[in-house]
């Protein structure tokens, strides 16, 4: 069964959803996995799932098959790939745009600020999908150590990162030098659009190379493994992740054998 992944939201006063309507609630359909009921693999629909649930916005998700979707939803965004939103008829294609929509229109004082302090938060990991995307599509052996050294780059200078003290983290008037951080996440100690954007790239990292190639992030990585078990621990980004088969199932085709 074909299944693909919507995201219609509809905010304001009289919120509603193509599937669902219930006033005060956004019910954005997610993908369906291969049981036709489970949400798939998508790090882009996640990453608005977790920007919702850190909001504190209440939201349903309904599953769509894209083959058979519904006449509301085919009016709605003819020809449009998803995910998208509707806001006062007005559509949304672009997933940073919905990103930054959300950011300002869900905004102090009812809903808390999820922008990041340090740019760097953001641009570290910039990278890191594009290198697991060619490493996994690699068919050839020969050149396959090649793919595995440029991801693995991209992992330590996330790891270098992640242990690096942050300004806000150091205390000038402390006796103690603090030389690896301590912070929880990208950012500090709370969830920002940052880790909204990197952790379900990461979760797929973790799960497909590891199926199709064999592949472990290195322990080594104390900072990035660090990040990880304290995501892991939060529900934002614990609970919207898709089964582990469901991402194996959408990288099958794509992780060729090496010849």
């Amino acid at each position: 069964m074909s299944r693909g992944l919507l995201l219609p939201l509809r905010l304001g006063p009289a919120s509603t959803s193509c599937v669902a309507r219930q006033a005060g609630c956004v019910h954005p359909p997610g993908p369906a996995g291969s049981d036709g009921e489970s949400i798939g693999s998508c790090p882009f629909c996640q990453r608005l799932f977790m920007i919702l649930w850190l909001k504190g916005v209440k939201f349903n998700v309904t599953t769509v098959d894209m083959t058979r979707k519904p006449e509301e939803l085919k009016d709605l965004a003819p020809g449009t790939n998803p995910p998208f939103l509707v806001y006062n008829k007005e559509l949304k294609t672009d997933f940073i745009k919905i990103e930054e929509f959300l950011e300002q229109t869900l905004a102090p004082p009812r809903y808390p600020h999820l922008s990041p302090k340090n740019k760097e938060s953001f641009d570290v990991g910039c990278n890191l999908f594009a290198k697991f995307s060619a490493y996994i599509k690699n068919t050839q052996k020969e050149s396959n150590k090649n793919f595995e050294k440029s991801l693995l780059r991209e992992f330590k200078r996330l790891d270098d990162y992640l242990n690096t003290p942050l300004l806000d983290e150091i205390d000038p008037n402390s006796a103690e030098e603090l030389t690896v951080s301590r912070r929880l996440f990208l950012d500090g100690d709370q969830l920002t659009l940052a880790d909204c954007s990197l952790l379900p790239k990461l979760n797929i990292i973790k799960v497909a190379a590891k199926k199709y190639r064999d592949f472990d992030i290195p322990r080594e990585f104390s900072g990035v493994w660090r990040y990880l078990h304290n995501a892991y621990a939060r529900e934002e980004f614990s609970h919207t992740c898709p089964e582990d088969k469901e991402i194996e199932n959408t990288y099958a085709s794509v992780a060729k054998q090496k010849s």
